[in-house]
């Protein structure tokens, strides 16, 4: 990759990310957040940071580190983080889970907020919202009640411009295609046939809450939740990691409450007696 022009001086050099220097920046990486980044993946460094490095007008990834590792710099710190960490998320992803929460959990939190109880809901790492947003309106379409219950669906992320997306809730009309036609129409009501982008209607948002977590730092949650989707995000964190994750994930599980895993992750061996599979990467606490 090459630029006709040069943005800078030196910027041919910018856009090639040495071994050493990828090395440092995973490293942060795996330090702040847990990620491993494998070896081999210096180009996805370039592309994902190269905007950063035209911003701050550095010629090279080695100065670029220098920077980010200066701790008077930690808001560009957390934006190289917030490049390394988005990924791909669409609305409906894994739909099974959400039938099994028609199905199966909607019923149990409409019991529960029957008698006066609080119902708490977990999307952890809902990146842009898609997540999120599908679980809301999944709720309200099968639990139209539910604006008058106290019920709410924290949603959080280690990513500040995932969580932006998230807040504003506003979409390409075509990303809503994955989703199943009745509920995509609740999506749709504030909508005009014209517009090709939406924003969730104001009942779906206000079952929301966005905010900042980073799975390495303490846990600004209380709990307990009757709900938590932790999907694909613990995919590239070792073992260790992993275990810190799900068995923080499982403390503040309600009673009988349902965690949703992604479907290349595995809980840790020691949370087997603890929760009972009851469908695809789906559990229910013991």
């Amino acid at each position: 990759m090459t630029f006709s022009t040069p943005f800078y001086p030196g910027a041919e050099v910018a856009l090639a990310c040495d071994d050493v220097n990828f090395c440092a920046i995973a490293s942060i990486l795996r330090q702040e957040t847990g990620i491993i980044l494998p070896p081999g993946n210096n180009s996805l460094v370039v592309s994902r940071l190269i905007k950063h490095l035209r911003k701050l007008k550095i010629s090279s990834f080695r100065e670029y580190v220098s920077w980010v590792e200066d701790p008077a710099n930690e808001l560009d710190r957390a934006k190289m983080i917030s490049s390394l960490t988005t990924n791909t998320t669409h609305f409906f992803r894994e739909e099974y889970h959400f039938d099994y929460l028609a199905e199966h959990v909607i019923n149990d939190l409409k019991r529960i907020a029957g008698v006066g109880g609080r119902v708490r809901l977990w999307s952890a790492g809902c990146s842009s919202g898609e997540e999120v947003y599908s679980l809301a309106a999944t709720l309200l379409y099968h639990w139209p009640e539910i604006v008058l219950a106290d019920v709410r669906i924290l949603a959080t992320d280690i990513s500040i411009d995932a969580l932006a997306a998230a807040k504003e809730a506003r979409y390409s009309r075509e990303k809503l295609a994955s989703v199943p036609a009745a509920i995509r129409s609740l999506m749709l009501q504030d909508a005009s046939p014209s517009d090709d982008t939406v924003t969730m209607p104001d009942a779906i948002r206000k079952l929301v809450s966005v905010r900042y977590l980073n799975f390495m730092e303490p846990w600004p949650t209380k709990g307990p939740f009757h709900v938590i989707m932790c999907r694909n995000v613990a995919i590239y964190m070792d073992d260790v990691v992993q275990e810190h994750i799900f068995t923080g994930l499982f403390d503040q599980l309600a009673p009988e409450g349902v965690l949703f895993i992604g479907h290349s992750e595995r809980l840790p061996s020691e949370l087997s007696k603890k929760v009972v599979l009851v469908d695809r990467t789906t559990f229910r606490r013991v």
